[in-house]
């Protein structure tokens, strides 16, 4: 599997998210938050031993490898490419230690007592999931919110993904590991190099963060909350660094800017490179995105005009604004909420409820099923109806003008029953906890999902810090499960995996 491999990666790994804790850590200095020091100092240097660990540990094999070998012959080997169990390993532990490594501040600092809930809210923020045990936000120093956020936007395209891009020259085999984090059910090669299709996508993602912050700064919000809530907004993350989220800020400048954003980032990244390039008809021709745009609007134009119809909002404008807002950030599952909407009608609701299902488009950093898994569904569907009413007829699905291939009819139903299970599975769990049926689902829906609120008991208004410590371990691993799309942790825990070959 290459064991020594995966610890020289998590070496290199745990040092980069030693580096971005420096941010909060500066920024704690600036602002005078002396108190945070230890918080974030500890894990720094907690990074760094353990990559001065991984060294030792690579010495130490290339050792024990050169014993009767040629020098360059082993130094080939130990900067080999690791096997595709050993990038499934290497990306499960690493979203576990860095959420272990990224949940100290909270615990050092003392601003969450409990390791199983800052564990809960850190692998929330990775995970750009946005549930949050915190009642008092606002009550947090400024630098400890800077780094929830912070996670979010590094979860968001990817903590692995970033890896490859800032450090090719590994010697692993980086589609191995971009594979088992991609957030979706394909990996799309912008360039024949993984590693320069990871710094394009994290490239065009910095973009969009530096034209939200600056849109978010001139709309009113100070640079440090320009900062935390366009990394909640582009990671599809939901934390922000108010009480009353983003309806604290009662502006239709800032609604709009992070309505817009929210339904970009649940775009795949890789068709604003070809947009970039000039290529539109790959655009149009895109099945994902018309679908996308199709359910985001019909969903918004339904709830519009139920909010009209039942008078929760008087002018066009106001529901327009709160509805499509609330559409985009559960579509996208951002979790942003403005407003409570577990108090409006029914079928706003149910709409709301529905769009929890669908999530955002493959290669976003959106979560949920993923709008790609529903169209080949669909695909699936009308073909079984066409073949019912012609049975010696030949049917093609097609996707992108393409013909699916039959892999992916597989893959996608093989997803789907792993997601209703694991579902089910989450919903019992809450359910033991003693929360009533629909909190339970929703809950369950909301972690595995990666959207964060939902209704009933995790509703807009509510949080998770009721629940107990031994249910937040298991909600952190369904976050972690939804994030990386079920596979990727499901097949180290079978017997097959560990079997030597």
């Amino acid at each position: 599997m290459g064991i020594p491999v995966v610890i020289r990666l998590l070496g290199v790994f745990l040092l980069i998210i030693s580096g971005f804790l420096l941010l909060p850590l500066v920024l704690g200095l600036l602002l005078g938050e002396y108190s945070m020091v230890p918080g974030f100092a500890v894990p720094i240097l907690g990074g760094i031993l353990f990559f001065g660990f991984s060294v030792l540990i690579q010495h130490l094999s290339m050792n024990n490898t050169t014993k009767g070998r040629g020098s360059q012959t082993i130094l080939k080997r130990s900067k080999g490419n690791l096997t595709i169990r050993g990038g499934f390993l290497f990306v499960s532990l690493a979203w576990l230690s860095a959420s272990a490594l990224g949940s100290l501040p909270y615990y050092i600092s003392g601003f969450i007592p409990s390791f199983s809930y800052s564990f809960f809210e850190t692998m929330s923020g990775f995970t750009t999931t946005g549930a949050s045990i915190l009642s008092n936000i606002e009550a947090l120093p400024r630098s400890l919110l800077f780094w929830r956020s912070l996670t979010h936007w590094l979860g968001g395209m990817g903590i692995v993904v970033l890896t490859v891009a800032l450090f090719p020259l590994l010697g692993v085999g980086g589609f191995h590991l971009v594979k088992a984090e991609a957030p979706g059910p394909t990996v799309d090669r912008i360039t024949p190099r993984i590693t320069e299709t990871a710094k394009i996508l994290w490239f065009i993602y910095l973009g969009f963060t530096i034209i939200q912050t600056i849109l978010l700064y001139l709309g009113g919000m100070d640079l440090i909350d320009s900062l935390i809530h366009t990394f909640g907004t582009l990671a599809t993350g939901g934390f922000s660094s108010n009480n009353a989220s983003i309806g604290g800020y009662n502006s239709g400048y800032i609604h709009g800017v992070i309505t817009f954003f929210m339904v970009v980032a649940g775009i795949n990244f890789t068709l604003y490179h070809r947009l970039f390039l000039g290529s539109f008809s790959s655009l149009r021709a895109n099945s994902e995105l018309k679908a996308y745009l199709g359910i985001f609007c019909f969903a918004s134009l339904v709830i519009v005009a139920d909010l009209l119809g039942h008078g929760v909002y008087t002018t066009l404008k106001e529901a327009v604004q709160y509805g499509t807002f609330q559409a985009a950030s559960i579509m996208t599952t951002t979790g942003y909420a403005t407003t409570d909407y577990d108090q409006w009608p029914t079928i706003s609701r149910s709409i709301l409820f529905l769009l929890m299902f669908v999530g955002g488009s493959a290669g976003s950093t959106g979560g949920g099923i993923k709008v790609l898994r529903l169209v080949i569904l669909f695909k699936i569907g009308s073909l079984h109806l066409k073949k019912l009413l012609e049975p010696r007829g030949i049917f093609i699905p097609r996707i992108n003008q393409r013909p699916l291939e039959k892999d992916s009819l597989e893959a996608v139903g093989g997803f789907i029953f792993l997601y209703i299970s694991i579902l089910i599975g989450l919903t019992v769990a809450v359910s033991i906890a003693g929360y009533d049926l629909l909190s339970s689902f929703a809950t369950a829906l909301a972690i595995l999902g990666n959207i964060g609120p939902g209704f009933g008991a995790v509703g807009p208004t509510m949080n998770y810090s009721g629940f107990p410590h031994w249910l937040t371990w298991i909600l952190s691993l369904g976050m972690m499960l939804g994030r990386l799309e079920l596979y990727t942790v499901l097949v180290i825990l079978t017997p097959m995996f560990w079997k030597r070959h």
